[in-house]
């Protein structure tokens, strides 16, 4: 039976522990670090790619299969080249479309996929002048990985100029970054598994990430997400198909990535069609928490088939039904909280109803708050209005100090 490790410690990796338990046997699956509520978990750094090695292959470890990012840019796949544990995710190159803002604006020019207009801090001409011709309405982004949090999406020609500063202080004067026309539409992630090939789409999902009600506040990793998005047609899923899927996959061909793992769309939908805003490099989180559900076929059979260059011969089945997750939150996310709150309430949800744990520890047993988005609380509806009156009364059942959460997940303008 093969073996399998995921590596990371969010509400992404129970979720993959979760389904490729099912698919593969729990007592199968070694998750490194993990958390409060993961099976067979390991505290080793993720980051430290020769102890990783030495343990997999001292647990027989056929395939280790990477949430986060920060691994994956610094290299790991490489790492384990030639090694008998294979890495599901992207080279250190293939990387870049994750790790570099700028590399995959460049990328995205080269191979003709969709995106906004731009301007590098590297490129002649002036930033002010790129800001004023678009009215002030750019996004700003750190060239490099902020989990999330090095964009900053603009109002006006002042604003714009402070995030820029913002930047320079926080990262250097020289800090790269990248101005961006700001779209208009509604944004969505399609998420697929490539072996350098083929892709395989899973569902169409959409996140929420602002931290308040409405869209408001700063960016947070994720307060919510559902699948699939019933305003997503398909004349949209071909334009998507035509503009975005088919010359990144060209790209990934042509620049002799070695790509076997999980490729991620963050969509804009505008008047003109489909936008690539951002690509990412592996699953996203909160999205990966209901399109696994969503999943009735097996995770497990799609990742060999990208591990061993044959998923063409793989074809995904998907439930009928809506998937939606809320994520509670600690008092304070994504700026400063406290951590080491009980948690009760977790035995009385209904039958049915999963919970991806995040930051969350056990101590003495007693389960415990250890990050800011804790856990995700994931119920199934026949449609997207009944999903979201089936989760909240789950959240309800569930207590911590601080608690937060957005009741509004779903409810974008057009959705119901």
């Amino acid at each position: 039976m093969t073996k399998i490790a995921i590596l990371g410690s969010g509400g992404r990796e129970h979720a993959l522990a979760w389904k490729l338990g099912l698919d593969m046997g729990e007592e199968n699956i070694f998750v490194i670090p993990g958390n409060g509520g993961t099976p067979n978990n390991h505290p080793l750094d993720p980051m430290d790619f020769k102890a990783l090695k030495s343990f997999c292959e001292s647990k027989g470890i056929n395939w280790l299969v990477v949430g986060p990012e920060d691994p994956l840019a610094q290299g790991i796949c490489d790492t384990f080249a030639g090694s008998a544990v294979k890495v599901f995710g992207p080279s250190k190159a293939a990387a870049q479309l994750e790790a570099s803002k700028i590399y995959s604006k460049r990328f995205m020019k080269k191979y003709g996929v969709a995106t906004a207009r731009c301007l590098y801090s590297s490129e002649a001409g002036d930033p002010q002048d790129f800001i004023r011709s678009l009215n002030g309405q750019v996004v700003v982004k750190y060239d490099g990985l902020a989990a999330g949090k090095g964009v900053t999406v603009c109002e006006s020609e002042p604003e714009a100029l402070e995030a820029i500063s913002d930047l320079k202080t926080k990262y250097g004067k020289d800090v790269p970054f990248l101005l961006e026309e700001r779209l208009r539409g509604r944004e969505m992630s399609v998420i697929g598994i490539t072996d350098g090939k083929t892709i395989r789409l899973l569902l169409p999902s959409q996140d929420h990430k602002q931290a308040y009600e409405g869209d408001k506040g700063p960016n947070t990793g994720g307060m919510g997400a559902y699948c699939p998005v019933p305003w997503y047609t398909p004349a949209m899923a071909k334009a998507v198909q035509n503009h975005v899927i088919e010359p990144t996959m060209k790209g990934i061909r042509e620049e002799g990535f070695g790509y076997r793992g999980v490729i991620y769309f963050g969509i804009m939908m505008t008047e003109e069609g489909p936008k690539v805003l951002e690509y990412n490099v592996r699953f996203g989180d909160p999205e990966t928490e209901v399109i696994l559900p969503a999943l009735k076929s097996s995770l497990a059979e799609l990742i060999e088939g990208a591990l061993s260059g044959n998923l063409d011969s793989v074809h995904p089945q998907f439930y009928p039904e809506t998937f939606l997750d809320v994520v509670l939150a600690s008092g304070g996310y994504p700026g400063s909280y406290q951590k080491g709150y009980e948690i009760t309430g977790v035995e009385g949800l209904t039958a049915g109803t999963l919970l991806f744990h995040a930051g969350t520890r056990q101590e003495k047993g007693k389960l415990l708050t250890n990050g800011g988005r804790v856990l995700n609380v994931v119920v199934r509806g026949k449609n997207l209005e009944e999903a979201i009156r089936k989760v909240y009364p789950e959240t309800d059942k569930i207590h911590f100090q601080d608690k937060y959460l957005r009741r509004d997940i779903g409810r974008r303008e057009g959705n119901l």
